[in-house]
């Protein structure tokens, strides 16, 4: 699979976060080819009467897609509490003056807003979220007394073919690793693949995953090689490439 330090993959990001993630690979010597499978589109969001105690987001998309939403003022007067530090900067560069970081999962959030939120009572927070999700924040919240309305602000509408210039590459052999950020779009990968003739090209090459349930699909359908990031953030994602070669 590897050439010395190069390693030549497949990032199946949205074009945005993608392109990111390429860059940053390319500087370390690999060789990527950028495949987006998830395509992100804001939705007209409704929030229902205000002030919020908070916004909470689980995605930089969250904070992207409400940039130009008419009550986008509204929610700047509120601390932001997100994820990890992408989620963040996203907020920042929306407009959100007070921006905390998990710096972990879903889980960490959780425990960070009701350890710090707990005590208050009166305004509920509004989680800005995506159309599909694996973790309900406001159920998980209510069990800490916590009123969280949720607001759906974005939608990932999948792909139905690896773009031409990926499914080539991995027909002809020339894709050693694919790295992948969630279920959706590992699922997406699996069924592409399929389409484009290569399922079983694609599920040989090694996969690279942001944790157990994004590697999910990918062992299901009964790919050889998968490799599990420690901690769900890029970082620990890209060290697994590092530690392969």
């Amino acid at each position: 699979m590897l050439f010395g330090d190069l390693v030549r993959l497949l990032v199946t990001r949205p074009q945005e976060e993608g392109e990111r993630t390429a860059a940053t690979l390319r500087a370390r010597g690999h060789i990527v080819v950028v495949a987006p499978l998830l395509r992100i589109e804001p939705v007209a969001a409704e929030f229902g009467p205000g002030p919020f105690a908070a916004v909470l987001t689980t995605s930089a998309n969250a904070a992207r897609a409400v940039a130009g939403h008419a009550r986008i003022g509204e929610l700047r007067g509120a601390p932001l509490y997100t994820v990890g530090g992408r989620s963040a900067e996203a907020a920042r560069a929306a407009g959100f003056a007070t921006v905390r970081s998990a710096e972990g999962d879903a889980s960490a959030l959780i425990a960070m807003v009701a350890r710090e939120k707990q005590e208050e009572t009166g305004a509920p927070l509004i989680y800005l979220a995506g159309e599909d999700r694996s973790v309900d924040l406001g159920e998980q919240l209510a069990r800490h007394g916590l009123a969280v309305r949720t607001a759906v602000v974005y939608r990932a509408a999948a792909a139905e073919r690896l773009p031409p210039q990926a499914e080539q590459a991995i027909a002809a052999g020339e894709i050693d690793g694919v790295l992948h950020y969630s279920r959706r779009s590992a699922d997406a990968f699996v069924r592409c693949a399929g389409a484009a003739g290569a399922r079983e090209r694609a599920l040989a090459l090694t996969h690279f995953c942001l944790s157990a349930q994004v590697a999910a699909p990918l062992a299901a359908a009964g790919a050889v090689s998968i490799r599990v990031a420690p901690r769900p953030d890029e970082d620990a994602l890209l060290q697994l490439i590092g530690d392969s070669a």
